[in-house]
């Protein structure tokens, strides 16, 4: 299956432990302002989306959200979201595991890119 983000074996143990603390949780891919340009994640909902994001998809059952001007950017790249050792943004969810989110790009194959770009991103708000 085609997508535009995927995750790692230690990001979705991440997120199960966070889900099992904290509920249903969701991440937005950070613009760069407060914490770089980490994913942070949030109790789901706590993040406020608006007409100027989009949901590029889930990753082990968790919304994946993005500023649509950002995505213009990354539209021909696929992410992986992992977990490394490290302190996560101050506003995200994994900081005090020792954990941090952390993403992985690539290029699209001329294949996962001509499907993809006939699959529109769902846009929020």
């Amino acid at each position: 299956m085609i997508t535009r983000i995927s995750s790692t074996d230690a990001a979705n143990e991440l997120i199960e432990k966070l889900r099992n603390e904290h509920g249903p949780i969701m991440f937005h891919q950070s613009g760069g302002c407060c914490d770089g340009s980490s994913p942070m994640c949030y109790p789901d909902g706590e993040f406020y989306l608006g007409s100027s994001d989009v949901c590029l998809g889930e990753v082990n059952g968790v919304s994946f959200y993005m500023s649509a001007s950002q995505f213009e950017y990354w539209e021909h790249t696929h992410i992986t979201l992992d977990a490394i050792p490290g302190t996560g943004g101050q506003f995200s969810l994994e900081r005090p595991t020792g954990l941090r989110f952390f993403i992985r790009s690539r290029l699209y194959t001329d294949e996962e890119w001509d499907y993809l770009s006939k699959q529109p991103v769902k846009k929020c708000g």
